[in-house]
């Protein structure tokens, strides 16, 4: 009866809606190879497959996974179900490709939908703990959500909903906020059901700031099947996301591997089989002779204009690679898989430049481009801009890049934009637009009686919907004849007329969202936010910010009144009177609310059916897009787009026929991405990264490790099962003070080169003495903040405290990056950096995570571990990966600050790098203190060489970037400096004492001297004074002091002139030098003592075993550390094996107090 609902709506003809074919993407128009390509991707896509059941699970998680019940047809990966999750393969082959296949494909679906399933469990269990903090930090909880408008987008069909932040509890600053990220997936159910029997996923369309700073805020969502479109906007909703995961990136991915199952898997005998020997790419085996003259110097062209590249090659020492980057450069241009390790500095990016270079300079015109993709735009934009400088012919694919300069000019819709001649429309985005908007049309007729500031529902429309006889239509016409006059086609005036006082406007309840709420910690690092947004959806397809289209905006306007409460049986017996007249004025109210509810249900049933072809025709408007981008990116020579584009662009990349594909940072993408790379003409695949730097990150922690594995990335497995690779050994970046500090890591695998030797270009670090590298070490109790993350107060004053005594010896904070592995000691550091009296000038400091970080560096970090508690946790500490990455940034100057005894007593990586830095395995640096390890800090002042030893944050007030030897030296303005020993100049000092220049009024200024000058007297008298007066110059000064006698009682001016031109002042200059010289003496050797001292008593708090047995508590054995290797540095006989305390450490004797040696002169 309603099948062409949408006809009724019109009182005139229209032609039947354009009903689309089961193979949607065929046409009458000639196309291209490319095009017939694309289309068939997806063809084949819709085909079934025989095989498990993961081969037919759909993009968007259905609502029985999140619920996590049975699912009819489907299996289920949930912990707790029959099937049981598969793992990650860490060491041998897999019997099958689909067991390959379908290992990543469920591990990666279970890893992405588990923590929202999690969170929709806890809120089932537990509906009403208001505060969305009591179900856990990542867990977001938005309610009473309403669906006020619908978008017709070109990219698809999204609803516009508003939301309430009361159990959120706080003010959101959105535009550094993971809340609701476009791609995210959101869980809706009516507020009255709290999930018990419904859950309808989504995921966020689109989160425009100026929306979301509304009140209440909106955004816009996609429903993820049309079945389960909402229209309703008097429901009320609860919403809720999990904010730690981000499903946008893994759903293309999934889709991916699903499709490898249809079409052939190129180098799965080295994927899947695990093959350790490697062939040559055929490509090169067709032609194995390449011109390599690009990438040597000009006088050696000519003897690599013509090799065989499969043979030995002439010296490349002028290519200005190492010897293990030339061999490495060998690798990659000709093994079929060539897997790259570049230890931290080693010069990955540099070998895979100059691998492009070769691969670029060798294309013939037929070729097709190469694939670039990294694990982050980031990365992604460093490695374009070194492309740019040998190759025009390049295009960036999707996200969206910073560098406005190179890379923005190149993205694909600005290279769109620029080029005119684009192929003619023929293809499937004409003809599928066409059909948007007809569609568009016949569905905002669908929605026009729910549209907003509009009357009660006109009895017509009821009728045309099957929900009034026509003899009840006519009913409410009679009675209302006599009262209408002219108004009676106004449509729902008759209605209107027979509802009288029982129709009343809705509405809806506003509660003050955040009125005296505090604003949210910031709980993502900015660039990290914009990562995730940029992943989403790229400007050269879709606009993130907001969606294009026609807008619908929808509202009850009206309802009625409940005068009695009636069920739908009764309200149907009382609609079975013809006249509605009839029927009691009392019984209108309940009776209205049923149709009203009836014409939604009709509504929307033919609403999702038009849903379904609009989504038909928003996929192929996408496919003819390609259509015509496949021509654009046929002409390049490289694309790049990060591992994340590269499933979302998959059908597009497979239409170009790529034979090489380079993935950056291999060792940090999880193995699902890559495999998904693995198109069907793909013939040589190039991994570079370092398996010993940063995993790949996993949303369940749980997944991380034994049994699942399934943050070891497909690098680091063919790694491990020893297929052929090759490492990078001379790293360029850190001096060897600090490199050597990796050797726990990386052994004697890493050398350096000559040039981070050189003092010319890593200069000591200044203010602190040639002590380039230290381990700050204490026993300060860790927190936690309110999202549950680790973070220790006094540590960060320590770490703000140094930062601005670096400033003060003229380190730019640009220079100056702080590393931290807790968001929570992130946001403490910053706080205080922001808040520092001295650094309020500053507007920008790096300080981020080790997460974030990798592939970074600067020339000084500061390191902030920490973790300090009784427990013996160390969390992320243990994981070596990331200390790798953490110890790895600093160019010239690194210093740590953590609880070096507690990391000791847990890790024998740290074992190793606390006796680095205390001199235990002979790698003495060439300047400073030998032991580097201590609970003080040692500075030097510049000015007089006095060390200063730092133990608390409060002992920082003491100086002022030097030592504490009060200044005493003359300001430009003639005052004497009252600051104490300080490395920046006098021009920068203001000056707080009392001015004491004569004012062209005869008065003496009576401001302070880094004010502007003022008198009061005239001030009073309002006599006019010139608000600033010109300073009088240092030369002035100098000479207005030279004309005045010290000696005003001299009566004889000849006495006088003869005294001054005498020895006396050479004398007393003399003089002055010595006693300096003596006391500078005294105080270097001094510091020696005191620092010999303090080395002292760091070995035994640190190593020690001679603890007095009066505070030794029960004890147990340490846990996976040697006992050899925690020694006391002394000539006694070896110790007891080592043991761990259960209770907090008691040093042997009591912490020495904040050491400062006293002046010889006070």
């Amino acid at each position: 009866m309603n099948e062409y609902i949408s006809e009724r709506f019109s009182t005139r003809h229209t032609t039947q809606p354009y009903e689309p074919s089961t193979v949607p993407f065929t046409s009458s128009y000639q196309q291209s190879r490319s095009n017939t390509e694309i289309r068939q991707y997806f063809e084949t896509a819709r085909r079934p497959l025989t095989g498990g059941t993961w081969l037919t699970r759909p993009e968007i998680p259905t609502s029985a996974e999140i619920l996590d019940i049975p699912d009819e047809g489907q299996g289920t990966t949930s912990e707790g179900s029959d099937t049981p999750l598969q793992v990650n393969k860490t060491l041998g082959p897999y019997s099958s490709e689909e067991e390959y296949l379908s290992s990543q494909y469920n591990l990666l679906r279970e890893d992405s939908i588990r923590p929202l399933r999690e969170a929709v469990g806890h809120i089932r269990a537990d509906p009403f703990n208001l505060p969305e903090s009591g179900y856990g930090s990542g867990v977001g909880i938005y309610e009473k959500v309403y669906i006020n408008a619908v978008t017709f987008s070109p990219r698809g069909l999204a609803v516009r909903v508003t939301f309430s932040l009361r159990r959120v509890g706080k003010r959101v600053r959105w535009d550094q906020s993971k809340r609701l990220v476009t791609g995210s997936l959101v869980a809706l159910t009516p507020e009255t059901d709290n999930f018990r029997t419904k859950c309808i996923l989504a995921t966020v369309a689109a989160r425009p700031l100026a929306a979301l700073d509304q009140d209440p805020p909106e955004i816009d969502l996609f429903f993820a099947r049309p079945e389960e479109l909402e229209i309703d906007p008097f429901i009320s909703w609860t919403m809720v996301e999990e904010r730690t995961g981000f499903y946008e990136a893994s759903r293309h991915t999934m889709l991916a591997l699903q499709r490898l199952m249809r079409e052939p898997f190129p180098l799965s005998e080295h994927i899947v089989q695990v093959q350790q020997d490697v062939k040559a790419a055929q490509y090169v085996m067709n032609r194995p002779h390449k011109d390599l003259s690009s990438i040597v110097a000009i006088e050696d062209a000519s003897s690599f204009e013509n090799i065989n590249i499969l043979k030995d090659w002439p010296d490349t020492s002028t290519t200005g690679l190492d010897k293990s980057q030339s061999t490495a450069l060998k690798r990659v241009l000709t093994k079929r898989l060539a897997i790259i390790q570049g230890p931290p500095g080693t010069g990955k990016t540099h070998v895979s430049v100059v691998a492009l270079k070769a691969l670029v300079s060798n294309m013939t015109t037929d070729d097709p481009p190469v694939i670039i993709t990294c694990q982050t735009n980031h990365a992604l934009d460093q490695l374009l801009r070194h492309v740019a400088q040998f190759e025009p012919n390049f295009i960036r694919l999707g996200g969206r890049s910073k560098d406005q300069d190179v890379i923005r000019k190149r993205t694909l819709f600005e290279v769109r934009q620029a080029t005119s001649n684009l192929p003619a429309s023929g293809g499937l985005r004409g003809p599928a637009m066409k059909r948007l908007k007809e569609i568009t049309k016949t569905m905002r007729l669908l929605l026009s009686p729910l549209e907003a500031n509009k009357g009660p529902l006109d009895h017509v429309l009821l009728h045309k919907l099957g929900i009034l006889t026509l003899a009840q239509a006519n009913s409410l016409e009679t009675g209302a004849a006599s009262m209408l006059g002219d108004q009676k086609d106004s449509p729902g005036i008759h209605m209107e007329l027979w509802m009288g006082k029982s129709l009343i406007p809705v509405q809806r309840t506003v509660c003050p969202e955040d009125f005296g709420f505090e604003f949210e910690e910031v709980d993502l690092e900015f660039e990290q936010l914009k990562e995730l947004e940029a992943e989403a959806f790229a400007k050269d397809d879709d606009d993130i910010e907001a969606l294009k289209g026609p807008v619908t905006l929808l509202s009850d306007n009206y309802t009625g009144k409940l005068t009695e409460l009636m069920d739908d049986f009764k309200i149907r017996q009382l609609l079975e009177e013809q006249d509605l007249y009839k029927i009691h004025y009392r019984m209108r109210g309940p009776i209205y609310r049923y149709l009203q509810r009836r014409a939604k249900e009709v509504i929307l049933i033919e609403f999702r059916q038009q849903a379904r072809k609009y989504e038909l025709y928003a996929l192929q408007r996408r496919v003819g897009m390609w259509e015509q981008d496949s021509v654009l990116l046929k002409r390049q020579k490289v694309i790049g787009m990060t591992t994340t584009g590269l499933s979302k662009y998959r059908a597009l990349v497979a239409s170009l026929n790529p034979k090489v594909i380079l993935v950056e940072e291999a060792a940090e993408t999880l193995e699902a991405p890559i495999a998904a790379a693995c198109v069907p003409s793909l013939e040589h695949l190039i991994l570079v990264g370092d398996h010993k730097q940063l995993r790949p990150h996993c949303q369940v922690k749980a997944h991380e490790g034994e049994p699942f594995n399934f943050n070891m990335s497909l690098f680091e497995r063919m790694v491990n099962n020893k297929v052929e690779f090759d490492s990078l050994k001379r790293q360029r970046r850190m001096i060897p003070e600090i490199r050597r500090i990796l050797k726990p890591i990386y052994g004697d695998l890493i050398s350096d080169h000559p040039t981070v030797k050189d003092l010319t270009n890593r200069p000591p670090v200044e203010g602190m003495g040639g002590c380039n590298s230290f381990f700050f070490t204490h026993q300060w109790p860790e927190t936690q903040d309110s999202n549950m993350s680790s973070c220790n107060h006094q540590e960060a004053e320590m770490i703000v405290g140094f930062f601005d005594y670096l400033v003060y010896n003229g380190i730019k904070t640009d220079d100056i990056t702080v590393l931290t592995f807790y968001n929570g000691q992130r946001k403490a550091i910053l706080r205080g950096l922001r808040q520092h009296p001295n650094l309020k000038s500053h507007s920008f400091f790096k300080v981020v995570t080790v997460d974030s970080y990798q592939g970074e560096e600067n020339d000084i970090v500061l390191l902030s571990l920490v973790r300090s508690n009784d427990k013996f946790k160390i969390g992320f500490l243990n994981v070596d990966n990331r200390v790798c990455v953490a110890l790895s940034r600093a160019k010239r100057g690194l210093y740590i600050f953590g609880n070096g005894q507690l990391l000791c007593q847990e890790s024998l990586t740290w074992v190793g790098v606390v006796e680095t830095f205390y001199d235990k395995r002979g790698s003495t640096p060439k300047t400073g203190p030998a032991k580097r390890l201590g609970f003080h800090l040692p500075l030097q002042c510049k000015k007089h060489g006095r060390k200063t030893f730092i133990e608390e944050p409060g002992d920082w007030s003491m100086i002022n970037g030097g030592c504490e030897i009060k200044c005493r030296s003359n300001l430009p303005c003639g005052h004497i400096c009252m600051l104490r020993c300080h490395p920046f100049p006098h021009s920068a000092v203001n000056c707080t004492q009392r001015c004491q220049t004569t004012l062209d009024c005869g008065h003496l200024c009576s401001a302070v001297c880094c004010d502007p000058h003022r008198c009061t007297v005239c001030d009073k008298n309002n006599t006019r004074v010139r608000a600033v007066v010109k300073t009088t110059t240092k030369q002035q000064t100098k000479l207005l002091r030279q004309t005045i006698s010290p000696f005003p009682s001299v009566s004889e001016a000849a006495d006088w002139h003869k005294f001054a031109a005498g020895g006396v002042q050479a004398q007393d200059a003399a003089d002055r030098q010595l006693v300096a010289t003596q006391e500078l003496v005294a105080l270097q050797e001094a510091a020696m003592r005191t620092q010999d001292r303090l080395d002292g008593e760091s070995s035994q708090n640190l190593f020690g075993v001679h603890a007095s047995p009066s505070v030794i508590p029960t004890r147990v054995s340490a846990v996976k550390v040697n006992s050899n290797l925690l020694i006391d540095f002394s000539d006694d006989p070896p110790p007891e094996p080592r043991w761990r305390w259960e209770e907090t450490f008691i040093p042997p004797k009591p912490k020495p107090k904040p050491i400062l040696e006293d002046s010889l002169l006070d």
